[in-house]
Parts: C-alpha cells; structure tokens; sequence
C-alpha cells in the first residue's frame, strides 16, 4: 500500500500506529504520552492481523493514569514482553540512517530488537543483564567516593552478568554468522553490483578472547576508577567497513543509504524464515538521496520479498511509475 500526500499530514503517525500495535510502543519515542493528542488524557490504537490463515484484533490502549494495556483477541497480556514477536515488523525512516553513522549503541539495539523477536529468551536473558549492570554500576559510583568496595555483592552481579550475558554472547554470534552473508548480498541486489569496493561487516565483542566473569575480574581496577562496567555484552557492536575502511568516513550518502536498507532487509528476512511467514514492513519516506535505478533495486527486493508494505512519499506520480516499471500492483492511497 502506498500512502501519499505533502508533509505533516500524518503518513508518518499512520506506520507508527501499525508500529505500536505490534511493539506495544512508539517507534519514535520511549515517551508514551508524547503520543497522545493535545487536550486528551490516553488513546486507544486498534487493528486487525491476519496471519497464517488466522485473524487477530489487537488493541492498545494508554489510560489516563499512564498504565499501558496490549490486548490479543480481547485477552491481556500480564507482561509487555510476551507481546514482542508475535506480530513481527520491519520499520525504515530516514533517521535510521543513524544504524550507519552513529555508536555502537544504535546498532546493539537493532540486533537486540532484531533477537527479541525471533527468541523470548533472548529478551529475557536482556531485561536480566541490563538490570544488573545498573546496579553493578551504582555500586561502583558509591565505591568510588573513597568508600570500601563491598566485595560479596560485587561477586554476585559479576556472577549474575556472566550468567546472562554468556548466553546473550553466544546467540548473537551464531545469528551474525547467517545474518551478515545475508546483508552482504542484499546489498549488492539494491547497488545491482556496481561498487568496485568490497563492503564487510564483523561482530566486535570482548567476550571473543576470554568469558565474561574472567573479563570482569581483570577489568575491576579499571571499573572502579571510571566508575562503570567497561567490559561485557553492552559494549558489542558490527562494525562496517568499506574496503578495510571505517564505512561512514568513506561512503557516499547514496551507498549508506544502500547498506542501510541491506540491514533492514536482511532483518525481513531472517524474520520471515525463522517465523515461517513475512512480517510487515513500513517505509516511511525512504527516497531521498537515492537515484532512479537505487529505489528500483530496493523496492524490486522488497516485493521479491511478497511482504505485506506499507510506504509513504510525497509523490503519488513516483510511486505509480515505479509500480508500473516494475509491474507489481501497488493500492495507492492519497491523504489530502
């Protein structure tokens, strides 16, 4: 489905709808009440999922005292998380763009969003970790005003670490070893192979060297000067590079923006093999700083893909000539 019209109509707000029914939250903000509309106290976003021959009502619903309820069928859910990967979706912005040139902490996310939902596990074994790197971290802030450092409780978040993190090492590891032939391959179909440079990407993590306990114990001196955990699964990272050259320094906007949509793609796809059906896929205003023959490549990958899309432009003309080049029906959808 196309959906056009100018800017600030509310093709965006429309994919973000589709988003939350399927995360529980916005793809924009963490900040629930920055959703809802000026003058009112909650919102209530409704839909329908069909899905293996099956149809599903599902309900969110912001109440006026900031409890968030996720509804399947008119049944509720008693934690958000057993929500995540049942209605699997694939979102691209232009912000995203950031996956690219920003932190590590960017891409983390994006394979842990990616992982949670594919394997609850894995998003369990997550919320654990993070939970007790925060309170490793505080005890090293209150140990680091000169005050003795208590040792036990020390043990046991490094214990507790070890015992999340190892697992969470390891499934990722093993998903990057499919995953990154994936978005190599993906990224020559969307560039049709006209790159005379090679892009590569590798999984950055301390734990390839030593297990997580033992890193722990030798980076304590250290932890205790900076006063934070310097070692461990939340500092992992892909990176990318381009012809053994940091990716971002040396790309063009056009080739980000390829790698980009090779990333997000590839996502699909895993999600759609593991799951054993297509997830959704929104493309919200994705054009910009692509030629012709880039957005043609894109969008012939993204219907090869049969997944059920959702896209906004600005531009009803463009979405037609490409549905009509690439022979793929596409209901166009005007806002006004």
């Amino acid at each position: 489905m196309g959906i056009c019209g100018p800017n600030g109509i509310g093709k965006t707000n429309l994919l973000d709808s589709i988003y939350y029914l399927c995360f529980a939250k916005s793809y924009f903000s963490n900040v629930d009440t920055w959703n809802i509309q000026q003058g009112k106290t909650g919102f209530r976003i409704d839909g329908h999922f069909n899905q293996l021959d099956a149809t599903y009502q599902v309900s969110c619903v912001l109440r006026e005292n900031g409890k968030k309820e996720i509804e399947v069928n008119n049944e509720c859910y008693g934690k958000m998380s057993q929500h995540l990967g049942r209605f699997p979706c694939i979102m691209i912005v232009p912000d995203d763009i950031a996956l690219i040139n920003d932190h590590s902490d960017i891409r983390r996310k994006f394979l842990d969003n990616l992982l949670s939902q594919l394997d609850n596990n894995y998003l369990h074994q997550l919320i654990a970790y993070n939970k007790y790197l925060q309170q490793r971290n505080g005890l090293l802030k209150k140990s680091g005003n000169n005050a003795p450092v208590n040792i036990e409780l020390l043990t046991i978040y490094n214990h507790q670490l070890a015992h999340h993190g190892q697992p969470i090492y390891e499934r990722r590891k093993l998903f990057l070893d499919q995953f990154i032939p994936l978005v190599i391959k993906t990224y020559n179909d969307i560039t049709d192979f006209r790159e005379e440079k090679s892009i590569a990407l590798t999984y950055e993590s301390d734990l390839h060297i030593h297990p997580i306990l033992t890193l722990l114990e030798q980076r304590f001196s250290k932890d205790l000067l900076l006063q934070r955990t310097t070692v461990g699964v939340h500092r992992d990272d892909i990176l990318l590079s381009f012809n053994d050259q940091p990716f971002k320094t040396v790309a063009s906007q056009g080739q980000k923006k390829s790698l980009l949509f090779a990333l997000k793609l590839a996502a699909f796809e895993m999600l759609k093999t593991i799951k054993g059906f297509a997830p959704i896929l929104l493309l919200d205003d994705v054009f910009e700083k692509l030629d012709e023959q880039r957005i043609q490549n894109l969008l012939r990958c993204v219907f090869l893909r049969n997944a059920q899309l959702f896209i906004t432009d600005t531009h009803v003309e463009r979405l037609q000539k490409i549905s009509d080049t690439l022979q793929k029906p596409l209901q166009l959808v005007p806002l006004a």
